[in-house]
C-alpha cells in the first residue's frame, strides 16, 4: 500500500477564495517544486533550504507568470506525512489553481487518491491507524464536544488505553504460550490468579469503552432529541424556539404536524437534533395516524425526550408522562409545562414533584428558554466526561473491541473451567489481534483502503 511516488492536491475547499493552498509530498516533491517555482531570493532553492521554512516567488510556466506564492518546506520525516512535502500558498483563483494542478502534473507529479497523504502518515508510522481516523473526524466536527473528543484520540489517548492492555496481556500470554513448549513436564509459569485478575481489569476496561460508544456517536452525529405531546401543545413553537427560526408550521389548527420536522442547533458545544412530531391522540385520519406512529417511534430512536403539555387545557398531564416513559425505556424525559404565561394555566408541580427534570415555560415568548437549554445540556452527561477520558466514536472501533471481549469472556471462562493452555492461548491471541486492529498493528489492504477512502481529497 506505500507508494513513494509524488502526489499533490489541493488542500482548501475547492471554489474561488482569499487563499488557495496546495500540498505536494513525495520523494520528487522537492525537485519538481525546483523547476517551476523561482524565489525572489537568489540563489535559493527548496531542496537547499531548511525544514519548516517559507520562501516568497513566483510560480512559471515556460517564462509564464502564473502567480506570486509563498512556497513552506518540510523536509523528512519532520513531515505530515514522513515524506519531503511542500505546501503552496497561492492566490484564490481557481483559474490559479488549476494551472499550478496542471503544471505540477506536466512535470511527472500525480493527483492524491482521497486520505493519500494520511495514509502515508500512518504507513511512515507518523500516526497509527486510530489517530489517523480522528483527523477525518476532526475536519468533519461540528460542536466544541465532538472536537475535544476527537483531538484526544489524535494525541493518542485512546492507543496508549489500548497499547496498555495489549502489553499486559502479551506478557501474560508470552507466558502461557512457553508453557506448551514443556505440556509434557507440565510446569505453570503463569500465575492463574494474577491472570485472572488482569483478565477482569482488562475485560472491564473493554466493556467501559463500548459502553462509551453511545454517547461517543451522539456526540459524533448530533443528539436526536424528539418532542412530544398532544396537539396544540406548543411543540411546534418550541422547535422554533429553540432554533430561534421559524422552521415549523405554526397554527391553532390540531393535527397541523403531520410528518417529523427536523434541525440542528449547537448548545454548549453539543449538537442537538431537534425533532418536532405529530401530536399524540386518538384520531381516524389515515395521514395523521401515520404521522403519530413515527412520533412514537422517534421516542424510541432519540437519546433524548421532551414531553410537553398545555397548561392551561392539560387535565391528567402525569398520565400521559407515564406512557411517554413506557416508551422511552430508560433514556431521560424532559417534562415542559407549556403556556405557563396564560392567565389559567395550572400549576402542575405538585404531581411532577418527583420529576426532577420538570420545567414551566412559554415557547410563544421565549421564556424559560434558556432553562430548558442547560436542562438539555445536563441531561446529556457530556458536562461529567473529564477532559483525557476516551470515548470510543468510531463504528468499527466499537465491532473490534465487542469481538476483543468476547474472545476475552471466553478465555476467562477457559481459566475457569481449567481448560488446557492451548485453547486459552488461542482466545487471547484474538483478543490481541482484535484490539490490534484499531490501532492499525495488524490490518489489511482491503481495511486501509476503505477507510482512508472515505477521506477528503487533500488529507
Amino acid at each position: 500500500m506505500l507508494r513513494t511516488d509524488t502526489i499533490c492536491a489541493l488542500a482548501t475547499p475547492a471554489g474561488m477564495g482569499a487563499i488557495a493552498m496546495i500540498r505536494i509530498s513525495g520523494n520528487d516533491a522537492f525537485k519538481t517544486i525546483d523547476s517551476v517555482f523561482r524565489p525572489v531570493k537568489k540563489g535559493v532553492t527548496v531542496q537547499n533550504s531548511l525544514s519548516h521554512t517559507a520562501l516568497f516567488g513566483t510560480i512559471e510556466d515556460n517564462g509564464e507568470l502564473i502567480d506570486e506564492v509563498l512556497v513552506t518546506v518540510f523536509k523528512n520525516p519532520k513531515s505530515f506525512t514522513g515524506e519531503d512535502s511542500v505546501e503552496i500558498s497561492c492566490h484564490g483563483s481557481v483559474y490559479i489553481q488549476q494551472q499550478i494542478i496542471q503544471l505540477l502534473l506536466k512535470n511527472g507529479v500525480r493527483m492524491a487518491d482521497p486520505g493519500e497523504f494520511t495514509m502515508r502518515a500512518y504507513m511512515n508510522g507518523k500516526m497509527d491507524l486510530s489517530q489517523a481516523e480522528a483527523v477525518a473526524d476532526i475536519i468533519e466536527s461540528e460542536s466544541a464536544t465532538a472536537h475535544k473528543v476527537a483531538m484526544n484520540q489524535m494525541r493518542g489517548g485512546f492507543s496508549k488505553e489500548l497499547q496498555q492492555l495489549r502489553t499486559q496481556l502479551i506478557d501474560f500470554a508470552s507466558l502461557v504460550e512457553l508453557e506448551l513448549d514443556f505440556a509434557e513436564e507440565d510446569v505453570e509459569f503463569a500465575n492463574r490468579d494474577q491472570l485472572a485478575d488482569l483478565m477482569n481489569t482488562i475485560q472491564n476496561h473493554i466493556q467501559k469503552l463500548i459502553q462509551s460508544f453511545a454517547m461517543g456517536n451522539a456526540i459524533k452525529n448530533g443528539i436526536p432529541v424528539a418532542i412530544v405531546g398532544a396537539p396544540n401543545a406548543g411543540k411546534s413553537t418550541l422547535l422554533n424556539a429553540l432554533l430561534r427560526e421559524e422552521r415549523a408550521l405554526v397554527s391553532e389548527i390540531a393535527g397541523t404536524t403531520r410528518d417529523t420536522v427536523e434541525d440542528e442547533v449547537h448548545l454548549g458545544g453539543v449538537t442537538f437534533r431537534f425533532i418536532d412530531t405529530a401530536g399524540l391522540r386518538d384520531t381516524e385520519d389515515v395521514v395523521e395516524s401515520m404521522g403519530i406512529e413515527r412520533a412514537y417511534q422517534k421516542i424510541e430512536q432519540a437519546r433524548l425526550v421532551i414531553f410537553l403539555f398545555d397548561a392551561a387545557v392539560a387535565k391528567d398531564p402525569y398520565s400521559e408522562y407515564q406512557n411517554i416513559l413506557a416508551k422511552a425505556g430508560d433514556k431521560p424525559v424532559l417534562v415542559i409545562s407549556n403556556k405557563s404565561d396564560k392567565s389559567n394555566a395550572k400549576d402542575f408541580s405538585a404531581e411532577f414533584n418527583k420529576v426532577d427534570n420538570y420545567l414551566k415555560l412559554s415557547a410563544k415568548n421565549a421564556e424559560g428558554i434558556e432553562e430548558l437549554e442547560n436542562a438539555l445540556i445536563k441531561a446529556t452527561g457530556v458536562h461529567q466526561i473529564n477532559n483525557n477520558e476516551t470515548i470510543v466514536t468510531n463504528a468499527r472501533h466499537l465491532h473490534a473491541l465487542t469481538q476483543a471481549g468476547e474472545n476475552l469472556a471466553r478465555a476467562q471462562q477457559g481459566l475457569e473451567m481449567d481448560l488446557p493452555g492451548d485453547l486459552m492461548a488461542q482466545d487471547i491471541r484474538q483478543t490481541l489481534f482484535h484490539l490490534g486492529e484499531i490501532t492499525g498493528e495488524v490490518s489489511a489492504d482491503d481495511l486501509l483502503g476503505n477507510i482512508f477512502g472515505k477521506f477528503c481529497i487533500g488529507k
